[in-house]
């Protein structure tokens, strides 16, 4: 099979889908690896690189769409990127279909079969999201105490805080991936951290292991008595393959003090807050009701040689199955690759982005 790793054109990303080790083990199994020259470097892989690890390598970026069989990639086609995909063809990446109508259209339209890692699911986990789950979680504390700062905005408040002096509080909504990391990493800064929640069995997991961090039930009476006191509001929440459920009303936020900080990581998926709207690395923040929002949707970009290398440790053994198998013996010796189908011969086959976008789905037949 050929497999195309084409360079990432979204503004602010510098990952890239294979490191040349991934591909060094595709060529071993006899398979051909187009990569776009350039493809690499933002993750600190050169091109010389991936030559060594026996890649051909191309200059055009749509020469690696109207030859790669399996197009690897990591942020969502462009509509550029869109018009170069064709049927009999597959396309695996992050796609977050539920927050982008026109995307999902796009991808219907092309008849490619694409493959979202966000939804791939394996015993309730989402093994292919949580690295970048991981790194976005801990980021999101980063970048929120950075903007607290009151030379960019913020309220000044240290999350820390210092001996006779309260550390600031961070509330975190949302006790799954990110949030735990969120959580680990606020508390680790000396923060007074609270996780909403309202699986009881998480609770208790999350009581158990953050130990310096308290967990209540996620309830908006909860969240409204909250708001007023946060310096620090992270949302963390996530419905698998949906459209993220919006938990703060713009009311809500004037609860908040003026100079705190939200930072929404659902934004890929619509985002928790009514006041969400998607940002970029270079232009990360704006205030909605005295409030600064970071609302970036490719967080992980930011740190793109852990994020790449992340990742591929969690995709390599995905691709390798296509490769060496196609689609439908794919989905036998891993059954977890179905879940992934997103669309398929021009029919949404996930049943969340369908409802997202109120159209009709069918499960894959493959």
């Amino acid at each position: 099979m050929i497999i195309g790793v084409p360079k990432e054109i979204k503004a602010q990303e510098s990952r890239v889908a294979l490191v040349p080790s991934a591909v060094y083990q595709l060529v071993r199994r006899g398979h051909c690896v187009v990569v776009e020259r350039g493809a690499g470097l933002g993750a600190g892989y050169p091109d010389a690189d991936y030559e060594q690890a026996g890649a051909r390598l191309v200059g055009e970026h749509k020469a690696v769409f109207q030859e790669a069989d399996l197009v690897v990639k990591v942020k969502e086609p462009l509509p550029e990127e869109q018009a170069l995909l064709h049927r009999d063809q597959l396309l695996f990446a992050y796609l977050h279909l539920a927050a982008d109508r026109q995307l999902t259209e796009g991808l219907m339209r092309s008849g490619v079969t694409a493959l979202a890692y966000e939804t791939l699911e394996v015993n309730r986990r989402l093994p292919l999201l949580e690295p970048m789950s991981e790194i976005a979680g801990r980021m999101s504390i980063v970048v929120g105490a950075n903007f607290l700062a009151k030379h960019f905005g913020g309220s000044g408040v240290l999350l820390g805080g210092v001996p006779g002096v309260l550390p600031g509080r961070v509330v975190v909504l949302g006790g799954g991936v990110s949030g735990v990391n969120a959580a680990q990493t606020a508390t680790g800064l000396g923060a007074d951290v609270i996780i909403l929640e309202v699986d009881l069995d998480r609770m208790r997991f999350l009581d158990i292991t953050l130990h310096t961090a308290h967990t209540l039930y996620s309830d908006e009476i909860h969240l409204l008595e909250l708001l007023p006191q946060v310096d620090l509001l992270v949302g963390a929440v996530l419905v698998p393959g949906a459209r993220a459920p919006k938990l703060i009303r713009r009311e809500m936020l004037r609860r908040m003090r003026p100079g705190s900080v939200l930072v929404d990581i659902a934004i890929d998926q619509g985002g928790c807050a009514e006041t969400s709207r998607p940002t970029t690395l270079d232009q990360p923040v704006y205030v909605e009701e005295g409030v600064i929002h970071y609302c970036v949707t490719n967080m992980p970009a930011a740190y793109a040689r852990t994020a790449t290398l992340g990742l591929t440790h969690a995709t390599c053994r995905y691709i390798e199955t296509l490769a060496d198998h196609g689609l439908a013996e794919a989905c036998q010796r891993q059954p977890a690759v179905r879940s992934s189908i997103n669309v398929m011969n021009g029919q949404l086959t996930c049943r969340a982005v369908a409802e997202a976008h109120g159209m009709d789905w069918q499960a894959p037949v493959v």
